[in-house]
Parts: C-alpha cells; sequence; structure tokens
C-alpha cells in the first residue's frame, strides 16, 4: 500500500491487472466473482474532505505527502517501466491531451517498428526488465539470481509476485467487499444482532439489540476510512444503544466484541486525530469510552465469585453472573483468562485499579492450579477456581488463554514477565505433548489430548487454531521484523526453533483450504498420522542438528510414485481428512490472521500471495446470489457449497479487517505499537506507571528461585544432609520430602517459607528418631540462611 494514499482511496488502475498472478476458476456452475457483482461506490457524505485529510499523520508516524493531490513525488519503478511501455497506472488521465498514436485519426510517422526512439525504448525497457529479474544482471552468477531472500520484495515482479500498486488494489478490493456487506446489513437489518444476507432480515439477541454487528465493525471501519458509514454507526450507538437490558449475555462474547469493539475505537479516533475516517457529527468524542464504561460496570458481576473466575453469563440489568448451562456450570478457561487485554486498557483509560485486578486476579487462580507444562484443560470451576476435567486443547476453549499470555507481556511494554514465563513453559509443553506429523506428507499437526496428556493423541484441529503460527512468530520478536529481531543480543536459537515451528504450522493451516475444492477450509480438520505417532519432541539429534520430519515445500500434484499416495491427488490429500460434519465454513479468521502477523514479521510475500488466494476464494463462493453480501457455507467439499445465509459478526470485524492489513501498507498499526485482542480489536501497549502492578507472583517460580538459592548456598553441605537423611531410614526420608512440600505450600515471604519447613519437618520427624529430626532442622536451616540471604 502507498504511503501516500494510506487508505486506498485512489480508484484502481485498470493496467494494474495485467501483473496479477493467475487465479484458479472455478467450473461455470459456480457463483459469479464478487468482482462482476460488487456495485460502484456510493458518494460518501464527507468523502473528499476525508481524503484531503487522509495523509495527515500522528507526528510519530512517516507518511507524508510531496504534492497536493497526495502522489508519490517520484515514480516506482513499475509505473517508469509502465509509461515507456504506453500503459498509463493512474485511471485519472485516461488520455494525453494531444491524441496519442493509437487514437483514431491520430497516428503519425508509419508503422511502429520504423521508429527508431519506439524501438529504442522497446529494447532499454526489456533490457531494464531483465536486470530487474536478475535475469541479465552482473550480479545474477554471483549470488544466485536476483530474488531477495529474508526480506520483502521491491519494485514490481511478474509471473504472480506483484507490485505495491497491485497490493493497494487488493486492499482496496477487500475494502468494497466490507462496503457490499455493510450496506447491505444498513438496508435491511439495521441494529439487529444476526444478519441474514440471503433472506435479507435480521434478529436482536436483546430486547433493544446489543450493537452485536454495529460495534464490533466500528474500527474495520475506521481503519478503511468508511466516514459515511462510521457517522451513521455513531448516531445508532448514541440515540439507540444501551447496555441496561434485563438479559442475559456471554461474558466472553460481550467482552472481547463490544467493550472491545468500543475501547479499540476510543484509541484510533484518540491516538489519531484525523487520521482514521475523521467525522464532525457533532457527538462528543468519549462517547466509545463512556458506554465501555457503562457495559464493563455490568460485566464485573460475572466475577462475583467464590475464587473470582469469572461465570460464563451476566445478566446486564441485574449485572448477576450466571454460571453455564451445561459443562456442569463450568465456566471455559479460554473465556475466563480472554477479558484481560479489554479490563487493562480500560483500568489504563479510567485509572480505576478495580478493573486490573480483577482481570490479574482470575490469572493468579487459574495458574495456582500447576497445570501440567503449562496446559490448561479446558473447563474450570468458577466457585472454587479448579479445572474440571483433562481434556487439552488449543482449539475450542482452550486457544486464546495461550494467546492472552503473550500478548499480555507486550501489551504492558514487557514489563510483566510472569506473562512471557507462563507462555515459554505453555509453549514448552505444546511442543512435548502435542506437536506430531501427517502422514504420509509430515505436516506439522498440533493435535488435542481429550483424555489428558498421558492418553492417546487425538489428530483434530479445529480452524480456531490457526491463531498459532502468527502467535507464536509475535512472541518470537515481540513484533519486530525478523530481520532487525535477530540482530539483537537477546535472539536465541529458541526463537530461530520458534520461527521454524510457526511457519511449518502456518504451511498446515493453508493446507486445509488447499485441499478442498472451493479452497476454502473446513471448520474442523484431522489428519492421518504416523504409526506410532511422531512426535515433535522425540527428534533424533546428529551432528546436522536435531532431524525434524520435513514437508513438502508446495502443495503441488503428487508424483505417481510418491510412497503411499494415490494417482492425481494433491499433495495433502492423503494427509487432511474433513469429516462430513465438518465441512462448514464460518467466515473464520485465523488464518489469515496468522498469514498477517507471518507477512508483517518475516517479509515473505508469500503469506500475502497466499491471502490473495483465499481471498479470492471467499469472494467467489460465499456471496450472495445477488452480489450484495456474504454468507457462511455448509460444505466446502461441494462446488458451489450450499449457503447458510448467515454473515458473522467477525467477518467484518476481523476476517476483512485481516484481508485489508495484510495487503496495506505495514506503517497501519505497527506491531511494535499494538496488540490486538481476540476479535482483532487494536489497543495500544502502555506502560504500567505507578498506579498498576502485576499484583502477584507464580506460587512454583517462588519455590525454584528459592531451590536454587539453597543449592547455590549450601553447596556440599546440602548434599550431607541430604545423605543423613536417607541414611536414617524412612522416616528421615519423609522428613525431608515433607520439609520440600511445605516450601512448595508457602505463597507469602520466604521467610516465612523457612519457618514453615521447620514446623513440618519437626510434626513429621516426632517417630523417626534423633538424627532425623538434626537433618530435618539442618534443612530449615540452610532454607533460612538462603532467605536471609535474599
Amino acid at each position: 500500500m502507498n504511503n501516500r494514499d494510506p487508505f486506498n482511496v485512489r480508484r484502481p488502475s485498470p493496467a494494474s491487472t495485467l501483473f496479477r498472478p493467475l487465479s484458479h476458476e472455478p467450473p461455470a456452475a459456480a457463483s459469479a466473482a464478487p468482482s462482476q457483482s460488487l456495485p460502484p461506490a456510493p458518494s460518501d457524505r464527507g468523502r473528499q474532505r476525508t481524503r484531503d485529510m487522509a495523509t495527515q499523520r500522528h507526528p510519530q508516524d512517516m507518511w507524508h505527502s510531496s504534492k497536493p493531490n497526495g502522489t508519490a513525488s517520484s515514480s516506482t519503478v513499475g509505473e517508469k517501466l509502465s509509461g515507456m511501455l504506453g500503459t498509463d497506472r493512474k485511471a485519472a488521465l485516461p488520455m494525453y491531451k494531444d491524441k496519442p498514436y493509437a487514437y483514431p485519426g491520430g497516428r503519425r510517422g508509419g508503422p511502429w517498428w520504423r521508429r527508431k526512439r519506439t524501438v529504442g525504448l522497446v529494447l532499454a525497457s526489456l533490457a531494464g526488465l531483465s536486470w530487474w529479474l536478475g535475469i541479465l544482471s552482473p550480479l545474477a552468477a554471483a549470488t544466485g539470481g536476483g530474488a531477495r531472500k529474508g526480506g520483502k520484495a521491491s519494485g514490481w515482479r511478474l509471473l504472480g509476485k506483484s507490485s505495491a500498486a497491485v497490493w493497494e488494489e487488493r486492499a482496496e478490493t477487500v475494502r468494497e467487499a466490507f462496503r457490499v456487506s455493510f450496506k447491505d446489513y444498513e438496508t435491511h437489518g439495521w441494529g439487529d444482532d444476526e444478519y441474514h444476507p440471503v433472506a435479507k432480515s435480521g434478529r436482536k439477541m436483546t430486547p433493544k439489540g446489543l450493537g452485536w454487528i454495529i460495534v464490533d465493525s466500528l474500527d474495520t471501519m475506521m481503519l478503511m476510512n468508511l466516514t459515511a458509514e462510521l457517522e451513521h454507526a455513531r448516531q445508532w450507538i448514541h440515540t439507540e444503544l444501551s447496555y441496561d437490558q434485563d438479559h442475559d449475555v456471554s461474558t466472553f462474547e460481550t467482552t472481547i466484541r463490544m467493550l472491545g469493539g468500543l475501547l479499540s475505537a476510543h484509541y484510533l479516533s484518540t491516538a489519531f486525530p484525523g487520521v482514521y475516517a475523521p467525522v464532525s457529527d457533532g457527538l462528543s468524542d468519549d462517547l466509545y469510552i463512556e458506554k465501555a464504561t457503562d457495559l464493563a460496570d455490568r460485566l464485573l458481576g460475572a466475577f462475583d465469585t467464590q475464587s473470582g473466575v469469572p461465570l460464563a453469563s451476566v445478566n446486564l440489568h441485574t449485572r448477576k453472573g450466571i454460571p453455564s448451562h451445561a459443562d456442569a456450570g463450568a465456566s471455559s478457561t479460554a473465556e475466563a483468562t480472554s477479558v484481560q487485554l479489554e479490563l487493562k486498557y480500560l483500568a489504563k483509560l479510567t485509572g480505576e485499579e478495580h478493573y486490573w485486578s480483577k482481570a490479574e486476579h482470575v490469572m493468579q487462580v487459574l495458574d495456582a492450579q500447576a497445570p501440567t507444562d503449562g496446559l490448561v484443560p479446558i473447563f474450570i470451576y468458577a466457585d472454587r477456581g479448579a479445572f474440571r476435567g483433562n481434556n487439552i486443547r488449543l482449539g475450542s476453549r482452550g486457544d486464546s488463554y495461550y494467546e492472552y499470555l503473550i500478548k499480555q507481556y507486550l501489551q504492558t511494554s514487557q514489563q510483566e514477565s510472569v506473562y512471557e514465563d507462563m507462555w515459554k513453559e505453555s509453549m514448552a509443553g505444546i511442543k512435548k505433548h502435542l506437536i506430531t506429523y501427517s502422514s504420509p506428507s509430515n505436516f506439522t499437526v498440533l493435535a488435542e489430548r481429550p483424555n489428558g496428556l498421558d492418553k492417546a493423541l487425538s489428530p483434530k484441529m479445529d480452524h480456531l487454531v490457526c491463531f498459532l503460527p502468527g502467535t507464536i512468530a509475535l512472541a518470537a520478536t515481540a513484533g519486530l521484523p525478523l530481520a532487525q529481531a535477530r540482530k539483537l543480543p537477546s535472539w536465541s536459537a529458541q526463537q530461530d526453533e520458534d520461527m521454524a515451528l510457526a511457519r511449518e504450522l502456518m504451511k498446515t493451516c493453508w493446507g486445509m483450504y488447499t485441499t478442498n475444492p472451493t479452497g476454502l477450509a473446513g471448520e474442523i480438520t484431522y489428519f492421518n498420522l504416523h504409526t506410532p505417532p511422531l512426535m515433535y519432541a522425540d527428534a533424533p539429534t546428529t551432528s546436522q542438528g536435531i532431524q525434524r520430519p520435513r514437508s513438502p515445500k508446495t502443495f503441488a500434484r503428487l508424483p505417481t510414485n510418491f510412497p503411499g499416495a494415490k494417482e492425481s491427488r494433491a499433495i495433502g490429500a492423503d494427509d487432511y481428512i474433513v469429516q462430513a460434519g465438518d465441512t462448514h465454513n464460518l467466515q473464520r479468521p485465523e488464518t489469515v490472521e496468522s498469514l498477517f502477523y507471518m507477512w508483517r514479521i518475516t517479509g515473505d510475500e508469500v503469506y500475502r500471495s497466499w491471502g490473495w488466494e483465499m481471498f479470492e476464494a471467499f469472494r467467489r463462493f460465499t456471496v450472495v446470489p445477488d452480489g450484495m453480501g456474504y454468507s457462511s457455507v455448509g460444505d466446502v467439499k461441494k462446488v458451489p457449497p450450499p449457503l447458510r445465509d448467515n454473515m458473522e459478526s467477525f467477518w467484518l470485524a476481523e476476517t476483512l479487517k485481516y484481508f485489508f492489513l495484510l495487503f496495506s501498507d505495514d506503517a497501519i498499526l505497527p506491531l511494535t505499537d499494538v496488540v490486538f485482542n481476540t476479535e482483532a480489536h487494536a489497543f495500544p501497549r502502555f506502560e504500567m506507571g505507578k498506579l498498576f502492578k502485576t499484583g502477584w507472583e507464580r506460587k512454583a517460580r517462588v519455590v525454584a528461585e528459592l531451590a536454587t538459592e539453597v543449592l547455590g548456598e549450601a553447596g556440599g553441605e546440602a548434599t550431607g544432609v541430604v545423605g543423613g537423611a536417607v541414611e536414617a531410614g524412612g522416616g528421615a526420608a519423609g522428613a525431608f520430602k515433607e520439609a520440600v512440600n511445605a516450601v512448595t505450600g508457602v505463597a507469602g515471604a520466604v521467610g516465612e517459607g523457612a519457618a514453615v519447613v521447620g514446623e513440618g519437618a519437626a510434626a513429621v520427624v516426632g517417630e523417626a528418631g534423633e538424627v532425623a529430626m538434626k537433618a530435618a532442622q539442618a534443612a530449615g536451616g540452610m532454607v533460612t540462611k538462603a532467605a536471609g540471604a535474599s
């Protein structure tokens, strides 16, 4: 995306389509591509004013315009070459003032091949093109070709590697898809919380409606500079939206969509004045934050439990939490631990510490359950703060717990190391217990352990799991471009390993799309696994390093002699399995979300290209019959797929937003400045300041540090004491074990822990004899000494 046209308001040029990559065309029975169905953009009130203001930018950003019309002061190489070849990319100048040679009646000087100047220009253009592509470059032989590695492509390329101008056009195409979807909703379902684009009808979730679609898509309108749509939404929020309704709502969904949407809109409108769809509607600048505060106060009733873990639902009028009607009343672990970004940002905005403490206490309660290797069961009882069952997965009910660990660390400018520690522990557990490989192609699979970590793997991946590749990359570089992050002194082999895992998981998620005839993913995908499963953690180490299974580089056709593969099948066709009940596609964002992160962090244009193919599949197969909207589909294995007649709010809030950001300039919301919540709403990173603090410390972490200090201080003395305890017999050994357990159980100060050690040891060894008592007392003395040193 051009920095000088950050919102893609220029009309796309016909010339830019010349270098598009070839796309798969569906059979004739398929729905028409929305490129034929998208109507002309309606005129927006204030649109020209907004375009004039679009180049204004917060002083810290780097968008500047050198000409009144906002065009670049110097043309790109692609534009210069296009000009030499007689093609103008600027649709605003369809014809020269003097008639071009091709214009009827304007031919001059005979055939073009007889004009030396033209011949010279053509030859020079071809030579320049060859040099640019590395074909005739003197550096080609030395470097192995002209392609850049490890960075973003510059200039323009043919054969599917598009120019910046084409990516601008593609971002504009996404913008038009949003406009069409939202206009249809405005016309037929305004104010409704659900919308059915085929039937042209909607439904409210509460008596007055919650603005489920309107509020969730606010920041997408702003980023896309859709001023007229935003003004209409603001008027509805001002005059119609009330959260004082006697109705129960999902604590989690209302937080991430409604509270998150309002907070993100507040952030964009206040931190970037005059940039993102500026409005002059006379409404208060505090419209968003006032609604957000009112909603948050009502949601906090869900946290009024004995443990502090929120209940699944809350009544907005009574402000009383309501347990889940299923799962024995337990809350979803992911839902209880994925409201923290929203409440902590609200606390920072308002200075109200109770939002912060409510959110953070949930994390303390959960971590106190000491989940094995950082992997949490997917249910937790709100009344007593204990896990229910032992189902371990990163799909539904588990996913955003892990996502919010690293994002909480980044949100507070990497000041809360407890969340980084929890993330790293979880990542190690994921690699140890859940990562395996498909058969026969060795795609990396993030499996499930539905009956506990010591039971069999389930080779199942929800589409929801595909948030993880991008999140791993975000954690590895903290949002920095990979090339820049690798130069930091803190960069390690562990981060390189994580980036390699992110790439492989991204490829697996992309395969969920390519292996279906529509190019769309099903809701759940299963995999054929090796027997027994090949586990990531079991890969052998040789002189060449760790030897993990390798997957194919592409999803091309299989050779007929490929082991275990059937003839004329695409790579992956024998690995991926979509069962009959899982073939629906709900317009989910997780894969394009990860593509966005992977593009921003690695600069590898393949992720943009995959994203464009994916977007074309959505346009082609989810468009409704009148071409005026998009719907989820019922079967990605059928061409064309049957429509489910439902437009999810996250189609506007997440999926189209991530497509737009993927194809737009990286200067929009740099990953080093923001964190996105699990509904793609952007919040700023901030310093905690004096008012806020983490407020808790991991119990396991305290004990580990204490043990390290003990061993460091006592040295050989510790060895002697342990040996004496063992010699004293079973009673002494039990005393020593009880002493350690006593230390582990201490949640207070280290000194208090030392006292408990001594008391616990003395109580247990009463019958073990004098030798055992001395051993236990010696152990307690060591701990006390270490505590004093600390």
